[in-house]
């Protein structure tokens, strides 16, 4: 997959935000990790994006999945790989 622009919401305490983490950091997939408690802007930036307040969110170069777990991460991951081969 080509170099991309990830960006994950998380709040610190979140059980699905940490699995999003796992799930990402196990594949050395380098994202950046956006604290939304610690950071107001984020914060509304994520509901701008997501269209919600819960978290994880992630964004793949615009390619926005808010509030899932580690299955539906996978499906979006598998989702844009393929994306990326036919272009």
């Amino acid at each position: 997959m080509k170099e991309k622009r990830i960006r994950l919401y998380i709040k610190p305490y979140c059980g699905w935000c940490h699995k999003a983490m796992d799930w990402l950091d196990k594949r050395g997939i380098e994202y950046e990790e956006v604290d939304v408690i610690a950071d107001e802007m984020a914060f509304d930036e994520m509901i701008r994006l997501s269209g919600q307040d819960l978290a994880p969110v992630i964004d793949v170069d615009g390619e926005i999945l808010a509030d899932f777990g580690p299955d539906q991460l996978a499906t979006f991951w598998q989702k844009l790989e393929k994306k990326d081969a036919r272009n």
